[in-house]
């Protein structure tokens, strides 16, 4: 079954939607002043992310995105495309495979792996990309609400 976006953008599925395959996305291109917004929200102030000097003698040759901010977005598309609103994030395994720069249009996709009927839980191989380059990847585990959970979340709101 296949859901429209919401008109708050918001995607929802519930556990007995999900099908193997089934693949959501989210995409932004991230700008320095949202490395900063993070580095001021996490606390992350390393100069890798802030100090163009610095980060110029890394071997990375300048700055860079924080690879949190990256894995971020994975957690909205879980959260808000596939499979949305009411999953609760198990786990998440990640690799960092390529640095992301402020300028770079990241697509975070999630797609679904695996379920587990008995325990409402999906396995979800997560990516990263730019362009064609890996920059993230890894695999959660989450738990999905029921169709009956799900309503009862949407008639509580």
């Amino acid at each position: 079954m296949h859901q429209a976006p919401s008109d708050d953008g918001l995607t929802s599925y519930c556990f007995e939607d999900l099908e193997v395959g089934m693949r959501g996305e989210y995409r932004r291109r991230i700008s320095q002043a949202d490395v900063e917004h993070f580095a001021e929200v996490s606390g992350d102030v390393n100069p890798l992310h802030l100090d163009a000097a610095f980060a110029g003698r890394t071997m990375f040759e300048g700055r860079i995105v924080h690879g949190m901010y990256t894995a971020a977005m994975i957690s909205t598309v879980i959260g808000t495309r596939l499979p949305g609103p009411g999953c609760v994030y198990m786990s998440q395994d990640l690799r960092f495979l390529a640095p992301v720069r402020a300028g770079d249009e990241v697509v975070a996709s999630a797609t679904v792996v695996e379920l587990f009927h008995g325990k409402h839980r999906a396995r979800l191989e997560t990516l990263c990309q730019v362009g064609e380059r890996e920059v993230v990847r890894g695999e959660a585990l989450i738990l999905v609400p029921t169709r009956v959970q799900l309503q009862a979340l949407t008639d509580a709101g």
